[in-house]
């Protein structure tokens, strides 16, 4: 087993517009790549953010991978890395999808991948207002997979509010989650970073945190500041405003160091 693995997380601005986003995406993975990264995480959503309609006309079968799916897992393949791909729109139910994470080891296979459980249904007072059940179906199943020689447990985006989802990944024996999201700028500013925080020191595993940035369409703004953060609880690498990567080493000895001083999860009573 390694005693560490490079991680990197992916900070991007998609839009409509699938064959450009796809293309900053892999120029963005081979930046990682380029900086020793074994695992890289991309952002919710990173192939389109558009109408819920636009991401249902776009959605792919596992079994049956269409242009989004076949190019990451070449890429894949090609740079010899696992890629969490943050959010890709799968079928569902006609004129349905899922918001589903996936995960492709090096090789270009699908190994593992979850569909997102807490769907984001908000109407914020001059804010943002977003009812992703109208045309998502919600996940019901707790996903981890074994890559690299550690447990990933896999989330998405508003799932990051609900900590009993966490408990359960660590239950399963999870080292490090993986929080591919699209942020908002309005709840984002105050939350994203205390949230992820939270969720690496109460259940002490690396966080690594793939958020969208910037302005996709005229009343869609993400949040940023992806990063990566450990089993303490500090940002151990960040992403400045706008596209780029940031990139960390993953410790599994630090996860089991940190366990051992502070075995809080060893005293939980409920």
């Amino acid at each position: 087993m390694p005693e560490s693995i490079r991680a990197a997380v992916i900070q991007m601005c998609s839009r409509k517009n699938v064959a450009a986003n796809l293309d900053q995406a892999c120029t963005l993975c081979q930046q990682a790549h380029d900086q020793g990264a074994q695992l890289i995480v991309l952002p919710e959503n990173f192939p389109l953010i558009a109408t819920l309609k636009d991401k249902v006309n776009i959605a792919e079968d596992l079994k049956e991978p269409g242009p989004i799916l076949e190019r990451m897992t070449r890429l894949a393949r090609d740079l010899q890395v696992s890629l969490l791909l943050g959010g890709v729109p799968m079928r569902a139910a006609p004129g349905r999808c899922f918001n589903t994470s996936i995960l492709v080891d090096a090789e270009g296979l699908i190994c593992a991948s979850y569909r997102k459980i807490h769907l984001f249904d908000i109407a914020i007072p001059d804010g943002a207002v977003f009812q992703e059940s109208a045309l998502v179906e919600a996940g019901k199943d707790v996903v981890t997979a074994e890559i690299l020689g550690c447990r990933l447990g896999m989330t998405i985006c508003y799932d990051l509010r609900f900590p009993e989802l966490y408990r359960a990944l660590v239950d399963a024996g999870c080292q490090v989650v993986s929080v591919p999201a699209a942020f908002t700028l309005h709840t984002g500013k105050d939350h994203w970073i205390p949230l992820l925080r939270a969720r690496a020191i109460e259940n002490q595993v690396y966080i690594l945190a793939a958020n969208q940035y910037g302005r996709h369409t005229p009343e869609r703004f993400s949040y940023g500041k992806s990063c990566i953060i450990d089993p303490w609880g500090a940002i151990v690498a960040q992403v400045s405003d706008g596209d780029g990567v940031a990139v960390a080493d993953l410790d599994l000895d630090y996860v089991k160091k940190v366990r051992e001083e502070l075995p809080c999860l060893n005293h939980r009573r409920i």
